[in-house]
């Protein structure tokens, strides 16, 4: 059998496939469905200082390819989180990242340093691509020096692994991947929802409440999966893929492009069960392949591209 276990930085995951924030609640809600300790991660529903109401319904929205939501980040807020389910989430053995959210610096720097004081949080994912919502996290999100502000002021407070979630609705997100990196992120993940619409044609009007809300599923995966790469040609960190991701197949490409893990998120509200399928899936690749160590596959796509030689020297 391959050796699944998937170096993300500082830590070790058993297997390079984590529960996406914001599709498996705070991990708890799916212990009768799954082991939560089979998974590499549980990347748990963003928090605030404050509990969050989100935003009113209708919010989600069924596509003919994947999910459009506009939940608004709805959270019980980090100190319910720390005190309610993370107690829980360490009794199931679940390796547990939280993503984290703000509407300012500060509120990244304290939600963190809350989070640090306490036992069975393995990392922290930074919400900086929300979009929808107006405030806080996509503001430093779509801005490089926003980027690189929030990773530093967040590395500042805490020795945990810090890993930025990127935005795609930008132009160059290899670039915003570079600035996590030289702000001192351990890793980044991506990518978040893309920025999109629908429309009821029988009232004229918006089919969700917030008007725009975030594209997920089968039908982002391919520009995913070409961030990912590029992402990949700039960054020594580890990359985190997702987006659309519901099979051993979608998994292998993200890890061709050069993710170390990825994250499942839309397909799992239509199967719950999708783990232990996906995961068999990826043994059944490995013995095919003759592959020893899923890692040894990270950035292995040929392209069959050769790149330009560096020049000798460098104009001044």
């Amino acid at each position: 059998m391959a050796d699944f276990s998937t170096p993300l930085g500082a830590l070790t995951l058993r297997n390079p496939l984590m529960a996406a924030s914001g599709c498996f609640g705070y991990g708890v809600e799916y212990a009768g469905a799954l082991d939560l300790a089979t998974l590499g991660a549980v990347v748990v529903k963003g928090l605030f200082l404050s509990e969050r109401e989100g935003h009113a319904p209708p919010r989600i929205v069924e596509t003919p390819a994947g999910m459009l939501n506009a939940i608004g980040l709805q959270g019980i807020g980090v100190h319910r989180f720390v005190k309610e389910r993370l107690p829980e989430l360490r009794a199931l053995g679940a390796v547990t990242v939280v993503n984290v959210c703000g509407v300012t610096l500060d509120e990244y720097c304290e939600v963190s340093r809350v989070l640090s004081d306490h036992e069975g949080v393995a990392a922290i994912e930074l919400n900086i691509s929300c979009p929808n919502i107006k405030e806080g996290g996509i503001q430093f999100g779509c801005s490089l020096h926003g980027t690189r502000d929030v990773v530093a002021a967040v590395r500042k407070v805490t020795t945990l692994p810090i890993m930025p979630k990127l935005t795609p609705n930008v132009t160059d997100v290899a670039s915003f991947a570079r600035a996590a990196e030289d702000a001192g992120a351990d890793a980044v993940s991506l990518v978040n929802t893309f920025l999109a619409m629908a429309i009821d044609v029988e009232t004229r009007k918006p089919k969700l409440t917030n008007v725009m809300g975030g594209l997920s599923g089968p039908a982002i995966r391919p520009i995913a999966v070409r961030m990912v790469h590029e992402c990949r040609q700039v960054v020594k960190i580890p990359i985190v893929g997702m987006g659309g991701i519901a099979s051993a197949e979608d998994v292998l490409e993200f890890m061709l492009a050069g993710a170390n893990a990825v994250q499942i998120g839309t397909a799992n509200f239509a199967d719950p069960f999708i783990w232990s399928r996906v995961t068999a899936d990826l043994e059944s690749y490995c013995d095919r392949h003759g592959v020893a160590r899923l890692a040894d596959l990270v950035g292995a796509v040929e392209t069959g591209q050769v790149k330009a030689p560096e020049p000798a020297c460098r104009p001044s």
